[in-house]
């Protein structure tokens, strides 16, 4: 019996397998080491245990875990689980590893995360080989749910908007400068915050300027990150994440303004996972 985990900033989707083939899927709050306090965590695996998924105990649990790139990271995540599921062999893994296994399987290829935040891969059918650092959405992200809404919240108050998108933002929002600012300054989940606002985006998507933003901020992605690796021309470039998923039309175009190959959108990962961990039940 497993427990899998594909945890990312904003949400984090969980997979119950049992030896009989049943899958029972569950969604918590997110958790990032880099950016959450561990109390977040604990707390979602509260309502995991006692009301989700109840009274159930794995015998290994694979977490893929956004922020999880080194073991300091990995401490509080494997902890807290262990505390929850104390009989459990507990194995917290960086969320590339996840987007690697389900977007690409056991073939080599270049696996993308584009949701709240963004990273790369390279996978050669076993392992991540390489990976370009991801800086976090203060210093990097490109592509990302949080970098597409800096870029949004910069053209708006730097007046770059059209009158009718401007005069839209300002009714969805309801929202002053001040609150918007402290929203963005003081809150410990800015970068979820700032991907907010790209469900505003996508629901203005026919608009010239959003399409300007997305178009540049997945070139910033393409030419920073996937264009780095050995051998990117000759291997398909997959993509997990409700970013890339809900702006997929324009992340074609400017994959094929790079002559990049186009692999697949995994919109859910959890059900990548859940199939590719299968095998171990056997």
């Amino acid at each position: 019996m497993l427990l899998i985990a594909d945890a990312g900033s904003t949400k984090a989707d969980w997979a119950w397998l049992a030896k009989d083939g049943e899958t029972s899927f569950a969604h918590t709050k997110g958790y990032n080491p880099v950016v959450h306090p561990k109390e977040l965590l604990h707390g979602e695996l509260d309502l995991l245990v006692g009301d989700l998924l109840p009274g159930l105990q794995p015998k290994e649990v694979h977490y893929y875990g956004a922020g999880c790139w080194d073991y300091k990271r990995k401490i509080p995540i494997r902890e807290a689980i262990q505390a929850h599921y104390p009989n459990a062999e507990v194995k917290v893994m960086h969320d590339l590893l996840g987007a690697a296994r389900a977007s690409c399987g056991t073939q080599p290829g270049i696996a993308c995360i584009l949701g709240t935040g963004s990273n790369t891969c390279l996978y050669d059918g076993e392992d991540v080989v390489d990976n370009v650092t991801n800086l976090g959405y203060m210093l990097g992200d490109e592509g990302s749910g949080s970098h597409l809404g800096k870029a949004f919240l910069r053209a708006y108050f730097y007046r770059e908007l059209d009158t009718d998108m401007h005069d839209a933002f300002e009714e969805h929002t309801q929202l002053d400068k001040s609150t918007i600012l402290d929203n963005v300054y003081g809150s410990d989940i800015a970068n979820t915050y700032l991907a907010s606002f790209t469900r505003f985006m996508g629901e203005h998507l026919d608009n010239p300027i959003i399409q300007k933003i997305v178009f540049a901020s997945f070139g910033e992605f393409l030419d920073r990150h996937v264009r780095k690796y050995k051998g990117h021309l000759d291997v398909p470039v997959h993509y997990i994440g409700s970013v890339a998923y809900h702006f997929k039309d324009i992340l074609r175009a400017a994959m094929a303004e790079r002559n990049l190959r186009m692999g697949t959108f995994v919109h859910k990962p959890i059900e990548a996972l859940a199939n590719f961990h299968r095998r171990d039940l056997k």
